[in-house]
């Protein structure tokens, strides 16, 4: 969990006089930017956990992807594990957990592609795994992929978030805008 978020919430919670745990609900990986929730309490942070166990929690991502995709809408479904002797990176693997993102090609560049993605599982390094899996990691992704000039970390963001309310039980949907390093690529 990035500290700055934390430290973002912290100073929230205190100029609202709010004496709360923080209690994240979803993660990011180091150098993807976007779309963190966080509940208020227990009860709320579990009832967005078992959404997003049972598929009504809905995540978006934009994405850039090295080389051109032909395939312009697909699924990729490939199980992911931890890769062996690693604790950070994962690896395809008939073991694995089951792991589902569905692809959408936004416009395609002269050597990258942008590509909307939206989960359908949660693994860790899910996206990541899965753009190296079809031979299109992401643009300066350089623990699955390729250092770039063109970005200085990896190119994914958590462009929209949707669930259900816990208590009103109205469907929120929430987005953000690329940030500018990515919005630089989409020229």
């Amino acid at each position: 969990m990035k500290i700055a978020y934390l430290i973002g919430i912290k100073y929230y919670f205190e100029t609202i006089n709010l004496k709360r745990k923080i209690r994240p609900v979803n993660r990011l990986d180091k150098d993807t930017s976007g779309i963190v929730i966080f509940a208020k309490n227990e009860y709320i942070q579990e009832c967005l956990i078992r959404q997003m166990k049972s598929g009504e929690f809905k995540k978006e991502y934009m994405a850039f992807l090295e080389g051109v995709i032909e395939e312009k809408v697909g699924t990729i479904n490939a199980a992911i594990s931890r890769k062996k002797g690693s604790i950070i990176e994962r690896e395809i693997s008939k073991n694995g957990d089951v792991a589902i993102s569905h692809f959408k090609v936004l416009k395609i560049y002269e050597n990258y592609t942008k590509v909307k993605f939206i989960l359908e599982t949660g693994r860790t390094h899910q996206l990541r795994v899965h753009s190296k899996y079809i031979g299109n990691p992401i643009l300066g992704d350089t623990l699955y992929g390729h250092f770039s000039s063109k970005i200085n970390r990896q190119a994914l963001h958590s462009s929209k978030v949707k669930f259900i309310h816990p208590i009103t039980k109205q469907e929120i949907i929430i987005k953000a805008e690329l940030p500018k390093d990515m919005k630089n690529l989409n020229k």
